[in-house]
């Protein structure tokens, strides 16, 4: 299949990515151009801006998550119908798994989907210094996939001199620069930067940005580089795995927590269920006083349940109502801020106590500090929805909270250090805690919760 195509990448994050990421997807929206976005590596918030600019969903690239094939996959599956699809990176462009491997960097997704690659250069403070700066990146692997560069925060009297020197020194295309943009700053929180409905007027400032970035960028040069990037071949999923074949006898309704307390979801986590049998019926622990009706199953994602933690109390009615289900065993799967909803207490940012569901003993709790980051494998150590053997689940935690009551039913172990600790609830309908989890990487985490529900639904009244 051929998809034109480019990674934007940098050394460091704070690099500027994210805002010219969303120019420049704002730039090909305006000329006319159907993108596809995709963010390399776990994070849920960069989507969600790519998505306020191209006016669909945006989608992750996780090659610890997804391997090589799948991550292929489900780059083709998302970018078809689409002129041209545009990648995010991750931290820096080598950075990956462990903090001493380019395993899941922004360079492994590039080499794995051959991808041209894009370096953006803060370019503040520096002058003939890019040169060696940029040479660093191209000759680290002498397969980077670096083919251009964008200066970011580079006056545009200093660019054409420095546009001749990089590209006489290194041999690489520069696309252009970035000017200092005061006003079209994204401000960050403690789970990355803030969510996309809390700036305002953000679509007028993208829209400022993508006029700027018509100026001072080679859009046509990006583009070219695109359309040179190698066809790719269709994946066959089930030489991956036979659970990607799976399909309910008839579909079950899965209700899906989304607001904004809870808002941090893989979007292909639902296309994989939906391809299996399951509708996602979406509703708000924050604002609905009901559950869907009729629902077989639901799903408590994360996001920031303590920016809401009074408003998810206040709304009694919801959670005794949601409590009582899951005790009547109906299935569900929660993450991270979902899991935290479900305890007994759960502090809020100001490190006020507030009620929870109530179906996890004890409280969770606010901390000073990231606890348990980065990427880690699942290992089953109990039963979990009648099944002993799940297989290995890679998966990934980050969060400044924790619990009094984290559960025991798998063992988390962190890649190239050895270093781990017991996890999650899991129970005959229950799978609940701070892990997140990519159901490509191991589809038998969906097909068992599936016909979980799919056996709740045919139970006797």
């Amino acid at each position: 299949m051929k998809i034109p195509r480019i990674l934007l990448t940098a050394g460091a994050s704070g690099s500027g990515k994210t805002l010219i990421t969303c120019g420049i997807l704002k730039a090909l929206t305006n000329r006319g151009q159907k993108s596809a976005s995709f963010k390399c590596g776990p994070d849920y918030i960069d989507p969600m801006f790519h998505s306020r600019v191209i006016g669909t969903k945006s989608r992750n690239l996780d090659t610890f998550f997804t391997g090589e094939s799948v991550t292929r996959h489900l780059l083709i599956e998302n970018s078809r119908d689409c002129d041209i699809a545009v990648m995010e990176g991750v931290m820096g462009y080598y950075d990956g798994v462990g903090g001493t491997t380019t395993r899941a960097s922004a360079y492994d997704l590039a080499c794995i989907t051959r991808t041209p690659a894009i370096l953006i250069v803060n370019s503040k403070g520096m002058s003939v210094s890019l040169c060696a700066y940029v040479k660093g990146f191209l000759e680290y692997r002498t397969d980077s996939q670096i083919r251009g560069v964008i200066f970011n925060q580079m006056s545009p009297m200093l660019y054409p001199r420095m546009k001749g020197l990089v590209e006489k020194e290194c041999g690489v295309r520069v696309l252009g620069y970035v000017p200092r943009v005061d006003d079209c700053v994204i401000e960050s929180r403690h789970l990355g930067l803030v969510l996309p409905g809390e700036i305002p007027k953000l679509r007028e400032k993208l829209d400022r940005l993508a006029l700027i970035l018509e100026k001072s960028l080679d859009m046509e040069g990006i583009l070219a580089l695109a359309q040179s990037a190698e066809e790719l071949e269709e994946e066959d999923l089930l030489a991956q795995h036979p659970d990607f074949s799976f399909r309910l006898d008839r579909p079950v309704r899965l209700a899906v927590a989304r607001d904004d307390a809870f808002c941090f979801i893989y979007e292909d986590n639902l296309r994989l269920l939906e391809e299996m049998g399951a509708q996602m019926v979406p509703f708000s622990p924050v604002r609905d006083a009901h559950l869907p009706e009729q629902i077989q199953g639901v799903l408590l994602f994360g996001g920031y349940p303590e920016l809401y933690g009074k408003a998810l109390e206040r709304n009694a009615a919801l959670r005794r109502e949601l409590s009582e289900a899951l005790r009547n065993g109906l299935p569900c799967i929660a993450e991270c801020g979902g899991f935290m909803y479900l305890h007994e207490f759960m502090e809020d940012m100001d490190k006020e106590l507030c009620q929870g569901v109530g179906v996890i003993p004890g409280k969770a709790f606010r901390t000073p500090r990231l606890q348990r980051f980065g990427y880690i494998t699942l290992r089953q150590r109990t039963s979990v929805w009648g099944e002993e053997t799940l297989g290995e689940i890679p998966a990934h935690e980050f969060h400044y909270f924790d619990s009094e009551n984290c559960g025991e039913s798998f063992f988390a172990e962190k890649p190239e250090s050895g270093r781990g600790w017991r996890c999650i609830h899991g129970t005959e309908s229950l799978c609940a805690g701070f892990p997140h989890i990519h159901y490509y990487g191991n589809p038998a985490f969906a097909r068992a919760f599936l016909q979980k529900c799919a056996a709740y639904e045919r139970r006797e009244p």
